[in-house]
């Protein structure tokens, strides 16, 4: 008799066993995440309406900068682009002598076009402020994460890295 609990003890656990072995694995959680990411990232990227914000800037001729604890962003949408961004390099015909350092401007783009490449979403916009034209260049990454290149006609090139998110809406109170 013993030897049947046993055996029963012993079988009952077995079944048990296999049947937390069906759980996911991390592997198998990790990819879920990744395919829930990149849908959320297409969905930002086709709707359009998104802000970039970078975590890091690379000025032509100068070391990285970290820019974690500086706030920062342009928020893209398709009839209004707003920049409130940084600017570290070289700045020429006499900008500066004006009161802002950064790369703050504002204005319905003159081009904003989209395209979908085997590894990224190209994002290309141009944004006429009120001294100068600014070119950006944007790559979107399927994981949300991105890379900006400003070009403007006064000062020189630069480089941002750091993600998309979507646009937070403000309620009115």
């Amino acid at each position: 008799m013993k030897t049947k609990n046993i055996f029963l003890v012993l079988l009952l656990s077995l079944v048990v066993t296999m049947s937390f072995a069906q759980e996911k694995t991390r592997k198998q959680l990790r990819e879920a995440r990744n395919i829930e990411k990149q849908k959320q990232t297409e969905i930002l990227v086709n709707s359009k309406e998104f802000v970039f914000v970078a975590r890091n800037a690379s000025p032509q001729g100068f070391s990285s900068v970290d820019l974690t604890t500086n706030p920062n962003y342009i928020k893209f949408q398709p009839d209004f682009i707003k920049s409130e961004m940084p600017f570290f390099g070289t700045a020429y015909s006499g900008v500066a002598y004006r009161s802002d350092g950064g790369l703050n401007f504002e204005g319905k783009p003159l081009e904003y076009t989209f395209k979908k490449e085997k590894k990224a979403y190209q994002i290309k916009a141009v944004v006429k402020g009120q001294n100068d034209v600014y070119t950006m260049f944007l790559s979107v990454f399927f994981d949300g994460s991105a890379s900006l290149s400003i070009n403007s006609n006064n000062r020189s090139i630069i480089s941002y890295i750091g993600e998309i998110r979507p646009i937070e809406k403000k309620e009115i109170q």
